[in-house]
């Protein structure tokens, strides 16, 4: 049985890391998904009552009703993003605990895999025990079988969600690595953010933070001291960096702030021999993303594009419904009711018709404040058969599900960059107690029932990312391999610089985020 949800769109993936909040990499501390909030550390056992007797998961059921919004600490006054009092009430922790074994027994989608071992008595804090309700298992390859397992605090994701905003300086990383010597490299810059005002640029690698050696260091405090900088905490705190341009090196010091980001980065019209191709840099499937791609679209679609080249090689993913509605103004009326992805549960989960979504010719209607669709809007669509998508590994989740849709419904995806992270899974969030919880739930197919791509989308062409040049370049390396190709269909050779040869491994503006299949927000 589901759970009521609230009229959110459906989500995708953890965003996999790739930029400021790069933390679970350098902290060691659940990459892969190791997302916002504490991690917190299996101290003082007597975080629930050692003699009370472990719940019986078989009897469970969806019992977790039961103990929803029940708080060791309950928060108090009005919740800004429902407009409604926070609906906590006084727990304890056990309940807190209770609430998440019974709601995993339920809802994850390997429950019957998680190790029976795991006693609340040896938990003191909720996140602790939540990091351990997972499988286990590792895939042929020995990479662990669930690697976007991760919680946020429910106040920043939802910022992050609804609003596109996020604390700290409005830069992307790009990373070859967690691991000493480290190799960081400025992706993106957000207009209007710290790192703006500090002048940083595209290509920009940094070396010092906080008088710490960035690349080098590898002692427990260095890092600490690293990530302290990286993620702050409160608004108006400085941190310290150096970072090297070509011969130059160059200092800022950088206030951290809540920096919105642009979902729609850049949309552009290219003339080229075979007509004009529109360009669309896009990064985030969230609920402010709706109008963005729209209006984008309309930009497109008045000049009379007949290609278009997608760029998504930093999107994390987002709300499916987002994604479905950015796959149908690629594809066209011809897609409308077409399936954009049918969701598999557990076997206790009944089928249900909005398990399935499908393309449609209207607008869901998020809640975005002023950048609110009305529900119903018409979607302005390029009616394309054929689509360039520009990615990286940090291509993730609901950018991928864009990917397996379109191929489900026979349009040509012709996929240039990187292979992507590999997410078919996906979740929705369930916030408790000021937390919010991302765990498995389901396995997204498209129309053909393909859903095996764990290990990414190969690249039709295979290109490094290249920092050297901005997005929308024509002459930057996946944009010029993506116009060459749609022109010839032969991937040119690339002529490789130290830039282009890093690996993109994470994103993010500053908190860690994951890559994100996520349904409906849970009601609270």
């Amino acid at each position: 049985m589901k759970s009521p949800t609230s009229p959110h769109g459906r989500l995708a993936t953890p965003l996999r890391l790739i930029g400021t909040g790069l933390i679970a990499a350098l902290t060691l501390a659940a990459c892969g998904g190791g997302g916002g909030g504490s991690v917190g550390s299996m101290t003082a056992p007597q975080a629930t009552d050692p003699s009370a007797a472990e719940p019986d998961v078989a009897t469970l059921g969806d019992a977790f009703s039961n103990y929803w919004n029940l708080c060791a600490k309950p928060r108090s006054g009005i919740d800004p993003y429902t407009g409604k009092a926070y609906p906590d009430k006084q727990g304890t922790l056990r309940d807190e605990l209770t609430f998440l074994r019974a709601w995993t027994h339920q809802n994850y989608l390997w429950y019957n895999e998680i190790p029976t071992n795991i006693r609340m008595a040896d938990f003191s804090n909720p996140i602790d025990y939540f990091n351990r309700l997972k499988t286990p298992a590792v895939t042929a390859s020995g990479t662990p079988k669930d690697q976007f397992h991760f919680t946020y605090d429910s106040a920043d994701w939802d910022k992050r969600t609804n609003s596109g905003i996020e604390l700290g300086y409005g830069i992307t990383w790009s990373s070859a690595g967690a691991t000493a010597p480290r190799t960081w490299n400025v992706a993106i810059v957000e207009p209007g953010s710290p790192a703006a005002a500090a002048g940083l640029r595209r290509g920009d690698q940094l070396t010092v933070v906080d008088g710490v050696d960035f690349v080098n260091a590898s002692d427990a405090a260095s890092v600490n001291r690293i990530n302290d900088a990286l993620f702050p905490d409160t608004p108006g705190e400085s941190h310290s960096f150096s970072l090297r341009r070509g011969a130059e090196n160059v200092a800022v010091t950088m206030p951290a702030q809540d920096v919105t980001a642009l979902s729609v980065k850049g949309t552009k019209v290219i003339d080229t021999a075979g007509g004009r191709v529109g360009y669309l840099s896009f990064e985030n499937h969230n609920a402010v993303a709706e109008r963005q791609l729209i209006d984008a679209f309309t930009t497109l679609k008045s000049a009379n594009v007949n290609g278009l080249v997608l760029d998504m090689r930093y999107n994390g993913g987002g709300l499916l419904h987002v994604a479905a509605e950015l796959a149908y103004m690629i594809a066209g009326p011809v897609s409308t009711g077409q399936v954009f992805e049918r969701l598999q549960y557990n076997d206790k989960i009944a089928v249900d018709p909005s398990d399935t979504i499908r393309f449609s010719a209207t607008a869901y209607g998020f809640s975005a404040g002023a950048g609110t669709v009305p529900k119903g809007t018409p979607l302005p669509t390029l009616g394309l058969n054929r689509v360039t998508i520009l990615t990286t590994d940090g291509t993730c989740s609901a950018s991928e599900a864009v990917i397996n849709a379109l191929r489900g419904i026979d349009v040509q995806v012709d996929v240039i960059g990187a292979q992507t992270c590999g997410k078919p899974y996906g979740f929705t969030p369930v916030p408790n107690c000021g937390t919010t919880y991302f765990s498995i739930e389901f396995k997204g197919v498209n129309a053909k029932g393909f859903g095996d791509y764990s290990d990414g989308f190969a690249p039709t062409c295979a290109v490094a990312d290249d920092l050297a040049r901005d997005l929308g370049d024509p002459n930057e390396a996946l944009l010029s391999t993506a116009l060459s190709y749609r022109a010839s269909g032969v991937c040119p050779a690339q002529a490789r610089t130290s830039a282009q040869a890093m690996a993109i491994t994470a994103r993010t503006t500053v908190r860690p985020m994951v890559s994100e299949i996520a349904i409906h927000t849970r009601a609270r």
